[in-house]
């Protein structure tokens, strides 16, 4: 879509908080986003000019239609667009890498409630706690809680009819000691419950009750000389010290907060989330990010606090940040950026999480590039040319005529130092008449490009042009109209003396004639040259062949071009019977055929 287009729906774009959506010609989903002002956002993306990439560019120009949602809040706003990018992964919007399904920890809402791991969520008036990242981390809580509490595993009806009524026997829970036996009256529902409290407590990291209520019981067995049970609870005591040094102590001092951190490159984001209860980390996670357009850190970090909301992730009232986020006022909870002390360090820590998290994807891009370097001729290309990167991808283009007629010109692809025949491309030249190599040049270089941007396709990290600097020359205003001559290297190669040349710089560069480097690009030459050449000779050859069936009389293009598809050849159409030709192009067409060839 164009400034002039939009401009002529500009006024029909409501004034309003909510969420757009573009569409491209095929009725595709391309991008969603939020806005405080619909008009204000989308309009940027049409006055905008400089300093945009060309991602950015090409969403614009695919633009077919533009629809709008108008919310009563910023903060639907944001919901909305949350759920739109989950439910149809729009091409050019960020990709978050977070699908899975997290474990909680139900506390059952029945009588003498059973507490187990679950990935399902029931509104059924159970309580939930979580979600955990870790199902090892979950599971050791449980198993924690089991050790201190003995609750009951089973599911049977506990109502207080059928305990009454002798409906049910102990297990061997029962008798392993897991269970004090409720089902048949050897715990009451009172006594039950006061356990569901204290678990409810260390659930949501608060040990400090179970402790001094245990130390409490303790001390009264030892009053009463029941040494056996009171040895028991400071075994069960020693266990609580054990399980709680396994969570990361921030600071005692620090009670309930969460923290959210951020560390991003040009092309991935990874969020870093700490939940922090009575000064321990009791809960870390980190999300993924890989972004699309031009996003910044800060609406990064707002669709990460929503997309953790989604998931089922509770924020308390206070929540430590690196900047302040637009969170709108309804939310409860307050974005604090810390400046000095514990809360700067907690900060810290969750930001070198983030830091690391993106350091690990980074080395594994660059293990995944090295497995790439199967050819080690690469690299000596990469050393002979001054490249910034490995030339996996190289591209050669070369032209053919023959005083100047039927101009055509190829491109030959080269991975991994070998032929990729399957991406070689011929072209008709279409504006340039007469013998100009460097006219043709341009205009097949600049087809070439704009192609693959359009398709947001990987540009070559090496373009060679068949020829000296008048060609190479040519190639570049090519790149340079379309913007892309300070992201791939161009050279020219000269056949004489095998020179190559680079732009802006009048002396060649010679290489070694023995160098592997200087054979992949010479291969890639000839390549160029001999599909160009083949290209040319088969249009020259059907071009003749038509000249020579339009002389015969009543015989047109359309019906030469019927004889030639047929026939293959004007030899085979010569040795073809009177019948044959008939049959192609009828009767009266075969007489006339038949008359010029007799002669």
């Amino acid at each position: 879509m164009t400034a002039e287009q939009y401009a002529e729906i500009r006024a029909s774009i409501p004034q309003k908080p909510g969420v757009y959506r573009y569409y491209d010609a095929d009725d595709l989903l391309l991008y969603v986003g939020k806005a405080k002002q619909l008009r204000k956002r989308i309009s940027n993306y049409f006055t905008k000019k400089k300093h945009v990439s060309a991602r950015l560019k090409l969403l614009v120009r695919n633009i077919h239609r533009i629809e709008t949602t108008v919310v009563d809040t910023e903060r639907d706003a944001l919901f909305l667009e949350n759920s739109l990018i989950k439910k149809h992964q729009p091409k050019y919007n960020v990709a978050l890498k977070d699908d899975k399904t997290y474990p909680y920890i139900v506390i059952k809402d029945e009588a003498f409630p059973r507490i187990f791991f679950t990935r399902k969520l029931i509104r059924d008036g159970s309580e939930y706690f979580g979600p955990y990242t870790s199902v090892q981390r979950s599971r050791s809580i449980l198993d924690f809680i089991k050790k201190i509490y003995p609750i009951r595993t089973c599911n049977l009806k506990l109502t207080e009819e059928n305990i009454n009524a002798g409906k049910f026997k102990v297990c061997l829970e029962y008798h392993i000691k897991n269970c004090i036996g409720p089902c048949v009256g050897l715990q009451s529902k009172s006594n039950y419950d006061q356990q569901i409290v204290r678990i409810r407590e260390i659930l949501k990291g608060n040990l400090s009750g179970v402790i001094s209520d245990m130390k409490e019981r303790m001390a009264e067995f030892a009053s009463e000389l029941d040494f056996e049970n009171a040895q028991l609870i400071k075994d069960k005591l020693d266990f609580i010290d054990t399980f709680a040094h396994k969570s990361k102590v921030v600071n005692t001092k620090l009670r309930d907060l969460d923290v959210l951190s951020i560390a991003s490159d040009e092309k991935y984001a990874f969020v870093n989330y700490l939940k922090v209860n009575n000064g321990a980390i009791i809960q870390v996670h980190s999300l993924e990010m890989k972004k699309a357009l031009e996003e910044r850190d800060e609406d990064l970090l707002v669709l990460a606090y929503y997309s953790l909301q989604d998931s089922g992730f509770e924020f308390g009232k206070e929540l430590l940040a690196p900047f302040d986020l637009a969170i709108p006022e309804e939310e409860a909870t307050e974005v604090i950026v810390p400046k000095i002390g514990d809360k700067k360090k907690l900060l810290m820590l969750s930001t070198k999480n983030a830091f690391q998290k993106l350091r690990e994807k980074q080395l594994d891009q660059e293990k995944q590039r090295k497995k790439q370097r199967i050819n080690p001729v690469l690299e000596q290309i990469q050393s002979d040319f001054r490249l910034k990167d490995l030339p996996v991808h190289i591209e050669c283009f070369d032209n053919s005529n023959f005083q100047g007629s039927h101009p055509v010109a190829a491109c030959v692809v080269f991975r991994n130092g070998k032929p990729f025949k399957s991406e070689y491309r011929h072209y008709n030249i279409k504006t340039v008449e007469g013998p100009n190599d460097f006219a043709s040049m341009e205009e097949v270089v600049f087809r070439r490009y704009k192609r693959l941007l359009e398709e947001d396709a990987e540009l070559p990290q090496l373009v060679v042009i068949d020829g000296g600097k008048g060609q190479l020359s040519s190639a570049v205003k090519s790149l340079k109209v379309l913007g892309i001559d300070d992201k791939l290297t161009i050279v020219g190669i000269a056949k004489k003396l095998e020179e190559i040349y680079y732009p802006g710089d009048s002396l060649p560069m010679l290489i070694d004639k023995r160098s592997p480097s200087l054979k992949v690009i010479q291969q890639a030459r000839n390549e160029a040259h001999r599909f160009a050449v083949s290209f040319h000779r088969q249009k020259r050859r059907k071009g003749t062949l038509k000249t020579e069936l339009t002389e015969i009389k009543g015989i047109g293009p359309k019906t030469a071009q019927k004889l030639l598809a047929h026939f293959k050849s004007i030899k085979k159409l010569k040795a073809a019977s009177p019948k044959e030709v008939e049959a192609v192009v009828g009767k009266k067409h075969a007489q006339h055929i038949a008359t010029h060839f007799s002669k």
